[in-house]
């Protein structure tokens, strides 16, 4: 079998999630490595933190690939004494590469959204936010999916927290819990800005990460439309599985010897829900 290079993988990587089709304010693509340096390990996972380097190094990775980018905002800066160039002079000193599919893997064919829609076990119809790119209308932000079987939104919820990895959020339901769900509007990742699209999707729930107040209060107010809110690193984690796999198949298809790895750490920031409010409001 093939040992293959990082340039080799990372053109494949490209292929997938096409850096292009990244949002404007988006750093995707790969933030360090050597283009000739030989890989037979890849780890995939949400948050390029520590713990996932430190997992990186155990397993004798030679290259991560993260959803979230390591540098979202211009750095003038890699000095270690900093979080994230500690990050990337540890990843260069154990010679590890990483790459970033951020917003070209939310929209992609399959895309983040569609990883969700499986964990859920929803068929997906299509789309939320078509891409006016894609004539065939399969890409694009958001999927609007259909159960098999009707279910009340306490039901859905309940699927959602038996399905998505655990967290200290859980999932939180905003609407009528008795509410009859036939079709779902899922989005990985923050979600409170499609919900104009939700509107007009017509769909009875909507699943997605990081509801605000404000826009969640409002949401329940035009509609009787359901609301699941899980923890965001929650609706994205099932990207990492969906991505290894796709990987491994190209990996098979070339007669590459490389072993693809999804971290099972959970980088949620939050920890605990043990701290209740108890106070009068306000």
């Amino acid at each position: 079998m093939l040992v293959p290079r990082l340039s080799d993988v990372l053109a494949e990587l490209d292929a997938l999630w096409p850096p292009e089709r990244a949002e404007g304010w988006d750093a995707v693509g790969t933030v360090c490595g050597d283009p000739g340096a030989v890989v037979d390990r890849v780890l995939f996972a949400v948050d390029p933190v520590h713990e996932i380097v430190d997992e990186a190094i155990r397993l004798g990775a030679q290259l991560i690939v993260t959803h979230h980018p390591l540098y979202l905002r211009g750095t003038t800066t890699v000095a270690a004494d900093t979080f994230k160039g500690r990050v990337v002079h540890t990843l260069i000193k154990h010679d590890i590469a990483l790459h970033v599919a951020h917003t070209n893997a939310d929209t992609a064919d399959p895309g983040v959204s569609d990883a969700l829609a499986g964990a859920l076990d929803l068929r997906v119809e299509g789309p939320l936010v078509p891409d006016p790119a894609d004539p065939e209308g399969r890409r694009g932000l958001g999927r609007i999916c259909v159960l098999d079987h009707p279910e009340t939104l306490a039901e859905f919820a309940a699927r959602a927290a038996a399905r998505l990895p655990a967290t200290a959020q859980g999932i939180r339901l905003a609407g009528d819990p008795s509410a009859t769900v036939r079709t779902v509007a899922v989005s990985g990742g923050s979600g409170d800005s499609l919900f104009d699209a939700v509107r007009a999707a017509g769909v009875d729930a909507f699943l997605t990460a990081d509801l605000r107040h404000h826009p969640a209060s409002e949401a329940i107010q035009h509609s009787p439309l359901g609301l699941i809110d899980a923890a965001h690193w929650a609706t994205e984690w099932p990207w990492c599985e969906q991505a290894a796999a796709q990987l491994d198949a190209i990996s098979d298809r070339h007669g590459w010897d490389l072993r693809v790895h999804v971290s099972k750490q959970v980088t949620d920031p939050w920890t605990t829900t043990t701290h209740h409010s108890s106070g009068a409001p306000n």
